[in-house]
């Protein structure tokens, strides 16, 4: 019977010899940051099953609630820090860096989280060293969007208008909503004309995340990606979310290595190559050389 290897010395030397990398992150990633996932027993948000405010039918239903639920997250992920884990990717992601752990190989995180961290990451060790590049191959492509993301409510046909936005509330009718729940006030119902609006037509605005029903960002080139990898690291993620829980099992059938960094056992992980359980911002740099001092 197949058992994956706890072996670090083993993995990277896999690594090394690697010349196409993904990394396909769930929210596990950002646990150490705080942002907690709203998966499983413990979902719920307020009275509501988180998963079921992630959908245009709740939006349209009550749009004060899901607004209120979105700028929740949205304050949490802007004071959430960057941890190891996010560092580390990040630091792979430089051609300078990755030079001397797998020569000659390409890198790109998939990530599913909308919390926007990795890219801040990202962000932050490209300013050390602003020149490095990937020759165009993206360093992360984010296939369910950005909590920061607000998209015009009517249909690209009609204006569809997105655009990033970082302002701390959204909207003044939103302020303070956030500490409700500890608070155990009654959830406000705040008129549509006081949540946030599209800033080209003036319509109402929705969280420019991916939605359950909707497609996510990047398909074609995270299908590209994934099928040229010969390794794929699965990090802080179950892997039931799918297209994205496919992803590791398409890169064994073409003859690549997958590796899962998880804090317990998953679905699925007996099949990995590798398997390093523990918190991810511990094993996740360990492994890839870049425990920083």
């Amino acid at each position: 019977m197949h058992k994956p290897s706890p072996d670090m010395n083993a993995f990277r030397k896999t690594l090394r010899e690697s010349k196409h990398i993904i990394a396909v992150a769930g929210a596990g990633l950002s646990a150490a940051s705080g942002i907690g996932t709203f998966r499983g027993a413990g979902g719920l948000w307020r009275k509501y099953d988180a998963m079921s405010l992630a959908t245009p039918e709740a939006f349209r239903k009550s749009p004060s609630t899901v607004w209120q639920f979105y700028h929740y997250r949205r304050e949490k992920a802007l004071h959430a820090p960057i941890n190891a884990a996010h560092s580390a990717l990040a630091k792979f992601s430089l051609n300078s860096v990755r030079e001397n752990i797998a020569p000659g190989s390409t890198f790109t995180l998939i990530t599913q989280n909308v919390d926007g961290i990795s890219q801040r990451a990202l962000d932050q060790v490209r300013a050390s060293d602003p020149f490095d590049n990937q020759g165009g191959r993206p360093a992360i492509l984010e296939m369910h969007g950005r909590l920061f993301d607000v998209v015009c409510s009517k249909p690209p046909t009609q204006c569809g208008h997105r655009e990033l936005n970082f302002t701390s509330p959204i909207c003044g009718a939103l302020r303070g909503t956030e500490d409700l729940v500890e608070q155990q006030h009654v959830e406000p119902s705040i008129p549509l004309a006081d949540l946030p609006r599209c800033s080209k037509c003036g319509a109402l605005a929705r969280p420019g995340v991916v939605w359950f029903g909707e497609r996510p960002h990047h398909m074609p080139k995270i299908d590209e990606l994934v099928g040229e990898a010969d390794l794929c690291l699965v990090v802080g993620t179950s892997s039931t979310v799918y297209p994205a829980a496919g992803y590791a099992a398409e890169v064994q059938d073409h003859g690549g290595k997958v590796a899962v960094f998880n804090l317990e056992r998953s679905e699925g992980d007996e099949d990995a190559d590798f398997l390093f359980l523990g918190p991810c911002e511990t094993t996740l740099p360990e492994a890839l050389s870049l425990v920083s001092p």
